[in-house]
């Protein structure tokens, strides 16, 4: 091997360093962008908390040279022939990627741009690559860089919807306050800040090497770790030492199953849930507080507090503390987790808040606060059910009046949430609950002014597949939400009543944005299986009213046969409510269905009635 292929370089690079007008490819073993909404969630709140605890409103933008940095991780790449290979770390720079891009398209309209294209893509003798260069990505980073949306195509790569799934968390998450004149405070910051370790070898094999070490080898003790060893040292008797360390293991593999980080995620959870008392406030050169500490190293956070806040003094306090509450908030973080990914009769909630959700380091504590050790299983899962039904509703009622819940935005909001239901009875958790609600600025009228655009298909889709399943069960018929969000064969897509031609109604519009907003109401829209969404969405609505017919309760109710000899219909609870057939549809007609959709969202999640136990 040569002196150059020998030769291993490693500098720190902020992202402008890393990425103008450079050109990456990424290596076949690694081809997949896998990152979930956990980690993309995880790296917006990290990237925004970090800025804003510094950012203030008279600050000059030369004074963000100033800001400390933040430290994303090693990049590995491996430079030969003069290809320049990404070995470790496609997935954070794709992700970066993403955000740059999210946040060119929000600049697009400011006054104040921070130049950010040469980030995302280069540009040779007039021809424009992206950064990124593989062919699988080159469609979808072109349609979000120019339009900020990209519609998933049947049989998508899996690292194409990823992407795509991504982009929108990053806008349903990226903080209100930071998309106005703090934006290019925060741009600098991100590009010139945000710090990776660029390790560069001249050579595959080495630069194999040195991600096999930086995965493989050195592995530091974990903060779980540490708290278990903190917590068995306080023990005196060895027997009973001895037996707390093999419940503690027996935790942690139920955790490992589940997820190789649930261990650390569940103690952030209980502590802040049921113990934190103080939170840093949101002003610049504030200290950490509980809630901060916590979330950075939260067994050290234990040994300054466990007398204080957890009252525990004496080798017996830590011996009964941790064999009672930590195993039953240990079992029941992992209960929590299992209705959050399979829909249970006995808190279906805890499901349907986990379609369209808030981050789920604010909503586990939540959680978690009100549970009791001395609570019955019954009791559990109804505080899981009424926590779940709260958060469902608090998501439905942001979102359908355009406001987003970063973490960021709310998270002193739900600090003082879980402070208030600690440990609160089930009927003073329903109440609080309620409470909460009856307070928000949003309400559920918003809804019949709402409509679908590029960055909320996600949850377009969520509130049609809850009507509609909702509409269904109260008319007889055997469906539920995975019906239509997930189905075992044909799967449900987003119906306009309307065609896409402004040539059939420029007679009720003098604009063809006029008609496209009207087209993309929630009272346009339905759920379909694909097939017939690709064989009639073209159609005038005349000729698809007979197709629906042959669909889901909803959509046939559009039909005046639904409500021909129909007793499902007649007695049912909904019966009550503005449904009309429509055998033609004009935007009046939009407009009624509109009103129905907010009927149908009262009955689902109104104050008065999303308690129910």
């Amino acid at each position: 091997m040569s002196n150059l292929k020998n030769k291993i370089e490693a500098s720190d690079k902020n992202i402008n360093d890393l990425l103008k007008d450079q050109k990456f490819y990424i290596d076949y073993f690694q081809r997949e962008y896998r990152w979930e909404e956990r980690h993309m969630v995880a790296l917006i709140e990290d990237l925004t908390t970090t800025f804003l605890n510094h950012y203030q409103e008279d600050h000059e933008r030369q004074e963000v040279a100033n800001y400390p940095s933040y430290y994303l991780g090693p990049v590995v790449f491996s430079e030969s022939e003069g290809r320049n290979s990404i070995i470790d770390g496609q997935q954070r720079i794709t992700s970066i990627t993403l955000l740059l891009i999210y946040l060119q398209n929000l600049q697009k309209n400011s006054e104040v741009k921070v130049p950010i294209s040469n980030l995302v893509f280069s540009e040779k003798y007039g021809d424009k690559s992206f950064n990124m260069t593989d062919e699988d990505r080159k469609v979808i980073l072109k349609s979000l860089y120019e339009t900020g949306e990209y519609i998933i195509k049947e049989d998508e790569d899996a690292t194409v919807i990823n992407i795509s799934a991504r982009y929108e968390d990053i806008h349903k998450n990226f903080p209100e306050e930071l998309q106005e004149e703090a934006l290019p405070f925060f741009i600098d910051w991100l590009i010139d800040k945000v710090i990776l370790v660029k390790i560069k070898a001249y050579s595959d094999e080495n630069a194999y090497t040195i991600f096999e070490t930086m995965n493989d080898r050195g592995m530091n003790l974990t903060s779980s770790e540490m708290l278990k060893g903190y917590v068995l040292s306080r023990i005196q008797d060895p027997e009973k030492r001895s037996k707390l360390n093999e419940l503690w293991k027996e935790q942690m593999l139920n955790f490992q199953e589940w997820d190789k980080d649930a261990d650390q995620e569940f103690f952030k959870a209980w502590f802040r849930g049921k113990y934190a008392q103080s939170i840093r406030p949101g002003k610049a050169g504030s200290e950490n507080q509980d809630y901060e500490l916590i979330a950075t190293r939260f067994h050290n956070w234990f040994k300054d507090n466990h007398m204080e806040l957890f009252g525990l003094k004496s080798s017996d306090d830590f011996y009964s503390f941790f064999t009672t509450e930590f195993v039953y908030m240990a079992k029941s973080y992992l209960l929590l987790y299992e209705n959050a990914n399979s829909l249970n009769d006995m808190c279906p909630h805890v499901f349907y808040s986990y379609q369209w959700r808030i981050a789920d380091s604010l909503s586990d504590q939540l959680y978690l606060a009100a549970l009791n050790p001395e609570d019955s299983a019954d009791e559990r899962y109804k505080k899981l059910d009424v926590i779940g039904r709260f958060l469902e509703a608090y998501t439905v009622k942001r979102s359908i009046n355009y406001k987003k819940f970063s973490a960021s935005s709310i998270r002193y909001t739900f600090f003082n949430y879980i402070r208030q239901i600690r440990n609160q009875s089930l009927p003073e958790l329903s109440s609080s609950l309620k409470g909460f609600l009856d307070e928000m600025d949003q309400d559920l009228n918003a809804v019949q002014f709402f409509r679908l655009h590029g960055q909320n298909k996600r949850f377009v889709k969520h509130l049609l597949c809850r009507i509609t399943s909702y509409v269904d069960q109260e008319t007889g018929r055997a469906t539920n939400y995975l019906t239509y969000a997930r189905p075992k064969g044909k799967k449900y897509e987003i119906e306009h009543l309307w065609a896409d031609h402004f040539d059939r109604y420029e007679h009720e519009f003098e604009y063809i944005e006029e008609f496209r907003e009207k087209r993309n109401s929630i009272g346009g829209l339905i759920l379909v299986q694909n097939g017939t969404n690709q064989s009639y969405g073209d159609d005038p609505y005349e000729q698809k009213l007979l197709h629906y017919l042959k669909e889901n309760n909803y959509a046939q109710t559009l039909h005046p046969e639904f409500y021909v000899k129909n007793p499902n219909y007649r007695n049912s609870s909904i019966s009550d409510l503005n449904f009309v057939p429509h055998e033609s549809l004009n935007r009046n007609d939009i407009d009624q269905r509109a009103i129905l959709v907010k009927e149908l969202c009262e009955r689902i999640w109104d104050n008065s009635n999303f308690i129910q136990n």
